[in-house]
């Protein structure tokens, strides 16, 4: 069955390249308009992926979302929109087509994004590059990955960030890209 869900990894980096300064770092080091963008975009879709490392720094579901929190621990909940699944990254988009989602917002943290970047499920990185430098932190993946990116858009967003739009270049294999 051919995969028909988009999946887009939305992020956003410091200039060197950290997603946060540790695991319980709160994303509030981005301007409103990184944040309003965000917001904009997975309300958009329906749908969010995250890590219960990045649920609980947010501490609750996100509004007029179906919020997925990808956990080893037995954690439930009984609002329809929050679901903890430790199901892998297929099982648990095969279930967003099912439910009738065509777009879903991966949000996180570096150890869900690997693990759909391994199994090649990610469509479109989107992200922020925001006007701060941490030195050291956690990284937008957790473990070696390669995906060959097209640069599809750049725009500045607010004052001090730049909002760059990549697609991920199926055709060219990194087999190809070794032999080159």
């Amino acid at each position: 069955m051919t995969r028909r869900i988009k999946v887009t990894l939305l992020m956003a980096l410091t200039v060197d390249g950290m997603i946060a300064r540790g695991p319980q770092h709160f994303t509030d080091w981005t301007e409103r308009e990184d944040k309003l963008f965000f917001k904009e975009l997975s309300q958009k879709a329906g749908a969010v992926i995250m890590g219960s490392k990045t649920f609980d720094t947010i501490g609750k579901p996100l509004p007029r979302r179906k919020n997925i929190v990808l956990t080893r621990r037995d954690r439930r909940s009984d609002n329809q929109n929050l679901i903890f699944t430790a199901d892998p990254p297929h099982a648990i988009l095969n279930a967003l087509e099912n439910e009738g989602f065509d777009q879903v917002i991966l949000a996180g943290g570096a150890t869900i994004n690997t693990l759909f970047a391994k199994d090649d499920l990610v469509d479109e990185i989107i992200i922020t590059v925001s006007s701060q430098v941490f030195g050291t932190g956690i990284s937008l993946f957790s473990a070696p990955v390669h995906m060959n990116l097209r640069l599809d858009d750049m725009q500045r967003l607010g004052q001090n960030s730049v909002l760059l739009t990549y697609r991920v270049n199926r055709s060219m294999t990194v087999k190809a890209y070794v032999e080159n």
